[in-house]
């Protein structure tokens, strides 16, 4: 496996890395993030201007990356600045769409990668903890199309979003993988309600309720009841990125601390020269490139097999979780007191490597998936 990222792929985190520092600063960041809205349109048209949301889609579907490492790329950078424009809705929006859409439904990926349309995946449900398969909200026919009925929760950018790829039951039980419908609504469809609130980490999420919202037939994206495999492939891609941000977010956490042990000063002395403390940061140093190579693994294996491919996403999102707890909280007592002000960049790191272990699955759910993918 060639560990050396190519010579485009340099140029886009490099351009990203500098963007970022140039324009999403700390305080810049945080006004957003805790702003009313948690995004900024403004900034976000800038990033799709950059190539930064044509990276995550190959030029079949009219970007110009799209493979496993381009998303790792992409989302590594926007970790280490802690950017919350809705770049994870538009990735698994896109690959639902690229992956079963009709070509008038792919037509939409163009302006998910102008910037133009904010999507989100409307999947997860009050009791769902993580299961995949576990949908309740019912689709039944209609004389135009479709009529939803249901309950998502903690739906990424809900509240900002154009567009709503929404999964629903079409036939089976309430947790089969059969049976399982996605569907393109129009985020101010009639029937549709969204009650958005702000994260811990920053950004927004919002409760979305469909009230009997009545769709066209076009609005099935591919067939009917066999939409579990074409949600399985997004959520994974989905899930590498959330990885490579991880990965992103330690890089700055690790750096940040190493700084600080090398500038903080008792007894007259550098407190990174006291044994003890040399010996916590270089564990931690061996941790974030234990991450770095489950990153590496899960992006290299998006082209293999199913069950290769979802082994390999599963082992880094549980490495990423338990390593990212870690890190927090390692990073967080090297600092001491201050380490949890708001005022210092850790304490935002540290809250989103928390918070990232419970978007698309934490590490209790990836491991026993994990094992379970690899029972004959």
């Amino acid at each position: 496996m060639n560990f050396e990222h190519t010579e485009d792929r340099r140029m886009l985190a490099d351009t990203l890395d500098r963007f970022v520092a140039e324009q999403y600063g700390f305080e810049t960041r945080n006004a957003i993030a805790y702003g009313d809205t948690g995004m900024s349109p403004a900034l976000w048209g800038q990033f799709a201007e950059l190539g930064a949301i044509g990276a995550l889609f190959p030029e079949a579907e009219g970007g110009f990356g799209g493979a496993g490492f381009d998303i790792a790329v992409v989302f590594e950078s926007l970790g280490r600045g802690l950017v919350v424009e809705p770049f994870l809705g538009a990735l698994m929006v896109g690959r639902a769409l690229a992956a079963a859409g009709t070509p008038a439904q792919k037509e939409q990926i163009a302006s998910l990668i102008d910037g133009s349309t904010v999507a989100a995946l409307a999947h997860d449900e009050p009791g769902s903890h993580y299961e995949l398969a576990r949908v309740a909200t019912r689709a039944v026919r209609s004389d135009e199309g479709w009529a939803l009925t249901g309950a998502k929760a903690v739906v990424l950018q809900g509240d900002n979003a154009e567009l709503l790829l929404v999964s629903a039951r079409t036939a089976g039980a309430v947790d089969s993988a059969d049976g399982i419908s996605l569907f393109l609504v129009p985020a101010d469809a009639p029937g549709v309600v969204r009650r958005g609130m702000g994260r811990i980490d920053g950004g927004r999420v919002a409760e979305v309720t469909l009230d009997n919202v009545q769709l066209g037939a076009d609005a099935l994206l591919g067939a009917e009841g066999q939409g579990f495999a074409t949600l399985e492939l997004a959520v994974g891609w989905g899930v590498l990125a959330l990885c490579a941000e991880a990965l992103g977010a330690m890089e700055v956490a690790k750096k940040d601390t190493l700084e600080y042990l090398q500038t903080r000063k008792q007894f007259g002395v550098p407190i990174g020269s006291f044994q003890a403390l040399q010996h916590r940061m270089a564990d931690l140093l061996l941790e974030v490139e234990q991450s770095r190579s489950a990153v590496i693994n899960a992006a290299a294996a998006m082209d293999a097999g199913r069950v290769e491919r979802e082994r390999a996403l599963s082992a880094a999102k549980f490495t990423i979780g338990r390593i990212g707890a870690l890190v927090s909280e390692e990073s967080i007592q090297m600092h001491g007191g201050i380490g949890m002000t708001w005022e210092l960049p850790l304490s935002h790191y540290a809250k989103r490597l928390v918070m990232v272990d419970h978007e698309l699955g934490d590490t209790d759910h990836h491991l026993e998936r994990f094992t379970a993918l690899g029972r004959p």
